[in-house]
């Protein structure tokens, strides 16, 4: 999701909620602590000089159980931000506390943000020698191999 996608979302909003990807949502007395432009410049493994930039929003949540953050104030923060970093309409990426800082993608479905999973990835697999798709196996290839592995069934290896 990017800037101006929150932002229409959050117009149409009585309440803000952002939902982990396991289904929990986050407490909703959470602060936005932090709204910043991150650039990652870096050479992946393929020798390839990179540079990637995105709005960052960090989630917190305190004990201060009297406050919630509604829709028109994180527009707002959302707008002072762009005015002195310069947002524009940059994806976003999420940072909340779990068991370290996690990064998360952010999508919505009609009712809560959803906090997306995040995954590594090589960005160089045709420098690796990595195959963007898996091999295929047929059937009776693997159940030969079965056959002549020492922990197929009545091996006795196991």
């Amino acid at each position: 999701m990017n800037i101006q996608e929150i932002k229409n979302h959050l117009s149409n909003l009585k309440t803000i909620a952002f939902q982990l990807p396991n289904g929990e949502l986050v407490p909703n007395h959470f602060h936005v602590t932090e709204v910043g432009k991150v650039t990652k410049h870096f050479i992946d493994c393929g020798g390839t000089l990179r540079n990637e930039v995105k709005a960052n929003f960090q989630l917190w949540e305190a004990n201060d159980y009297d406050h919630r953050l509604h829709p028109e104030k994180l527009i707002h923060i959302i707008e002072l931000s762009d005015k002195y970093l310069d947002l524009g309409n940059l994806e976003i990426e999420i940072e909340y506390q779990g068991a370290t800082i996690g990064k998360y993608g952010l999508d919505f479905d009609g009712t809560n943000f959803l906090l997306t999973a995040k995954h590594t990835d090589c960005l160089a697999k045709d420098n690796c020698g990595i195959s963007e798709t898996k091999p295929r196996v047929k059937l009776a290839e693997l159940k030969k191999d079965q056959e002549n592995s020492c922990c197929a069934p009545n091996s006795n290896c196991c």
